[in-house]
């Protein structure tokens, strides 16, 4: 599949979750069969492109390529702005967000709030394009199916976003009044997919390979992009990759190797973060990788008061030592869970 000059790997694809899809999380989701992931959102305000946490979000050194940025923002000036300072600073396709459903970015009228406003949307599309397009570099664009389950206007804007240069569309299948909740539905990406010729992602609720098979058969998407189901089980882009191909199921992994991915995440996690940042937003990775194993949850509470990195750690290496004498590989219904979804998750 293409996206402007690259071709990516396959169309298995990591979503943009802001405090998760950082990038040791991207790396490993991409060693382990995610063709294309694309980083968690930054935000168009210039006054906090310096701030540390904005800095760790662009962090991109050693990554694979293509490396996709996502901006937000509710001002087209400000939004092409920050697509250049992105572009000049590494990224190689600007990725705009208009499906975050959180209130504090829905609240300033970002995100999937843009849905309400199509004139807004499709002016924000049209100059970050215009930005990019002297770098050659490709823009996509994220929404949902609509701002409400009665203003459901993504083919509307899918059409117009395709006629100002938007190169590929992902489209979440659910309103920002939904959030999370209930199931998504993929009639609308279905319709989104025949209004236009640009690429087409679909995404929501894919936790297995036979959903992802079934979500590609009922939207006649080019590609699928896998979201919390990836937190704390980044193997699921290899075993949906197997299954399409061959229509059989991969074995769980085995408790070495996930000791050898979660103990390596985690050092270059706090690697990234320092150690007061590091050892405590470790925290949820390591809860999202132990739940529903047998003393999982026992750890997740002696994780939660240690203060130090290495201490942390070692915890988790023990206890991933005493869990691979138990067994040899993870649980077949360790697979099925689905952590809750983050505040900010894109």
């Amino acid at each position: 599949m293409h996206l402007g000059p690259y071709l990516l790997a396959n169309r298995l694809f990591v979503a943009p979750m802001a405090g998760v899809t950082d990038r040791p999380f991207r790396q490993l989701c991409k060693a382990l069969g995610a063709g294309y992931a694309v980083s968690e959102m930054v935000t168009s305000r210039k006054d906090l492109w310096n701030s540390l946490k904005t800095s760790r979000r662009a962090n991109h050194e050693g990554e694979p390529g293509p490396i996709a940025v996502q901006i937000a923002g509710t001002e087209a000036a400000m939004m092409a702005e920050a697509a250049v300072y992105n572009i000049e600073r590494g990224a190689q396709i600007i990725d705009i967000n208009m499906g975050c459903p959180a209130k504090k970015v829905c609240n300033k009228w970002a995100g999937s709030a843009l849905m309400q406003n199509e004139a807004l949307a499709v002016e924000i599309a049209a100059a970050v394009v215009a930005a990019c397009q002297p770098h050659g570099v490709p823009v996509t664009l994220k929404m949902r199916t609509g701002w409400c389950q009665q203003h459901k206007n993504a083919v509307a804007l899918a059409r117009q976003f395709e006629a100002v240069g938007i190169q590929m569309l992902t489209v979440h299948g659910r309103t920002r009044e939904q959030g999370y909740r209930g199931q998504a539905e993929y009639d609308t990406i279905a319709a989104v997919k025949a209004a236009v010729r640009v690429p087409v992602v679909a995404n929501g609720d894919i936790t297995s390979p036979e959903k992802a098979r079934e979500v590609l058969a009922a939207t006649g998407a080019d590609a699928i992009m896998v979201g919390r189901a990836a937190q704390g089980r980044p193997w699921i882009f290899r075993e949906i990759g197997h299954f399409l191909a061959t229509g059989e199921h991969l074995a769980p992994p085995r408790v070495s190797e996930v000791q050898h991915l979660l103990l390596d995440h985690l050092h270059d996690h706090y690697r990234l973060y320092g150690e007061a940042t590091g050892v405590r937003s470790a925290r949820k990775h390591i809860a999202w990788y132990l739940r529903a194993l047998p003393g999982g949850e026992a750890l997740r509470d002696q994780i939660n008061t240690i203060e130090d990195c290495a201490v942390q750690w070692q915890a988790v290496s023990d206890y991933l030592d005493a869990l691979g004498e138990q067994m040899d590989r993870l649980p077949a219904a360790h697979s099925a869970d689905l952590p809750a979804p983050e505040e900010e998750a894109a």
